[in-house]
């Protein structure tokens, strides 16, 4: 079985980098554009579509976190990482899902938790 893995950002642009607002997977603009987000696609929808990487993603955030083995990694467990796939992840992220993707969340049964961290445990 093949392990899933995130584009790893190359830190010529790191300038450029955006995080996910749900997952907090730090990726470029391109990596979001050609992949989309490889946590919440289904989702997020940010394959191919410009617009919404600006509102589902952020230049605002804290922290990076390379997360090799999510399942065996307290970090990921800690940061609610570790049923993701392997990569770069922001610690916190500034900025809240988009109204449509919280009430798809909500539809599904599912609890949305900002990654900035106003929301501990």
């Amino acid at each position: 079985m093949a392990t899933v893995t995130a584009a790893i950002p190359p830190q010529a642009r790191a300038k450029q980098l955006r995080a996910c607002l749900l997952c907090s997977i730090i990726q470029t603009p391109s990596d979001f554009r050609k992949d989309g987000c490889p946590n919440c696609e289904e989702l997020m929808q940010m394959k191919g579509s410009s617009d919404r990487i600006q509102v589902c993603t952020t230049t605002y955030f804290d922290g990076v976190i390379a997360v090799i083995d999510p399942e065996q990694s307290w970090v990921a467990r800690w940061q609610r990482t570790s049923k993701y796939v392997r990569g770069m992840y922001a610690v916190r992220v500034k900025g809240r899902v988009p109204e449509d993707v919280e009430a798809e969340l909500e539809a599904r049964g599912i609890k949305y938790r900002p990654r900035d961290q106003t929301d501990q445990d």
